[in-house]
């Protein structure tokens, strides 16, 4: 399996940035060897939200043997090494997988009997009615429950693509292919190999907690401390000085672990922090939206519950940039494990040792944060560059969403990086 064909443009029209980007994928297909991709994922900025259906009318007309499609628009978009962030951009990847391996769905054309779902690229409009729930039994449905993804993000439309086949939908006529609202995206079944990580970019303030009285989003209490007394400890504030207090809660987040994971974490001793002192994956951080002071109470961004693991935490540059040269690491030690001193006999009955080749990334999907991105990494296209020099040149394809999908939780502030192995 050859590395998948990406190609990439910005440009005030779409046309002919949809142009540029054809020219780009023609010269990749007419190299000898190359393959017929029938896959592709399509992102794009919102500047073309509002030409979303004829951007993809007039990208599968022109790959009329590329025959399924799904992607959706981001704030800023994503390929390898470079990221377009208020501009005009479009990017495609064809990713070279078997017709039989994968399936294209949305709300109209759901996954239906005769395919076995391994894991899945999901793409979801942030403003879905119980979201959450609807991930989560997306995730079900999946041998892995592992989805990856993110939340459409648009100062105009919030567009999803999903395509399949000819374009015809049995008992829905023909779909121009662009949705509003729900999950769309691609599932794989087990003959895709994939290997995904979750990255963090916020650092914990102090210790995590265990919430211990909460009522819908209001937590009340921490380890039986009233919670506003807590976080105004941690951030050492008071409400004495109200301007400097507000200021300093104002970038002030809070990670949250829910029950079931807290039980099921083997580090840290059920803690939502880890032993190197940064958030672990199953940590989702949300906003505080207000205080409480009369009742001491700490309101967030998402129901919460008693038995909660909970920390306080602020974004930061130093920790966000370790942590995604960290999974990184981790992915390329997954495919490159070191050689075992294992032996097996030869023909002449003399041992001779295993050699076990290294897996090849045959292409990538990043999606992160839109508040991450190139300037909360120190420059511009500097957060995808850290991912190529770690990687190497791999062809990547993302976007930077309003919340970003990984196993069966909705996170924020992190990155969600997913690679794709040769057979």
């Amino acid at each position: 399996m050859k590395n998948f064909p990406l190609a990439h443009a910005t440009h005030p029209q779409w046309r002919m940035a949809a142009a540029l980007v054809l020219a780009q994928l023609r010269a990749q297909l007419a190299l000898p060897g190359a393959s017929h991709p029938t896959l592709a994922l399509l992102y794009i900025t919102d500047h073309y939200a509002a030409e979303a259906e004829a951007i993809l009318g007039h990208l599968s007309a022109e790959l009329p043997e590329v025959t399924d499609w799904a992607g959706t628009v981001g704030v800023g978009i994503a390929a390898t090494n470079v990221e377009y962030f208020d501009e005009p951009a479009l990017a495609v990847m064809l990713c070279d997988l078997p017709a039989d391996q994968y399936r294209v769905f949305s709300g109209v054309a759901p996954l239906g009997l005769g395919f076995e779902p391994h894991t899945a690229l999901v793409h979801a409009d942030g403003h879905t009615p119980e979201l959450s729930e609807l991930i989560s039994e997306m995730a079900g449905r999946t041998d892995s429950g592992y989805l990856f993804g993110g939340l459409a993000a648009s100062r105009g439309d919030s567009v999803q693509f999903a395509l399949g086949g000819d374009g015809f939908i049995r008992g829905q006529g023909r779909s121009t292919g662009v949705f509003h609202g729900g999950l769309s995206g691609v599932a794989f079944s087990e003959g895709v190999r994939v290997v995904s990580r979750v990255t963090q970019g916020c650092c914990p303030v102090a210790g995590s907690h265990t919430i211990t009285e909460a009522e819908r989003n209001v937590v009340y209490q921490l380890d039986g401390e009233p919670a506003l007394q807590v976080l105004l400890r941690e951030l050492d504030v008071t409400l004495d000085e109200p301007e400097r207090a507000i200021s300093t809660v104002r970038a002030t987040l809070a990670g949250l672990v829910s029950p079931q994971d807290v039980a099921a974490q083997a580090d840290g001793g059920g803690r939502a922090i880890n032993r190197t002192g940064n958030f672990g994956s199953d940590v989702r951080v949300r906003h505080i939206v207000g205080l409480d002071p009369q009742r001491s109470g700490v309101a967030l961004a998402e129901i919460v519950e008693p038995g909660m693991q909970l920390a306080f935490c602020q974004r930061n540059v130093q920790a966000a940039r370790a942590d995604l040269m960290r999974i990184c690491a981790e992915i390329r030690e997954e495919l490159e494990p070191e050689e075992l001193p294992l032996t097996v006999p030869s023909v002449g009955g003399e041992a001779e040792p295993v050699v076990h080749q290294p897996q090849r990334m045959v292409g990538a999907v990043y999606v992160s944060c839109s508040g991450r991105g190139g300037p909360h990494f120190g420059g511009p296209s500097a957060e995808l560059q850290i991912v190529r020099h770690a990687l190497g040149d791999v062809p990547l394809i993302g976007f930077f969403a309003g919340g970003e999908i990984a196993r069966h939780h909705v996170y924020g502030y992190t990155g969600v990086l997913t690679v794709f192995l040769a057979d």
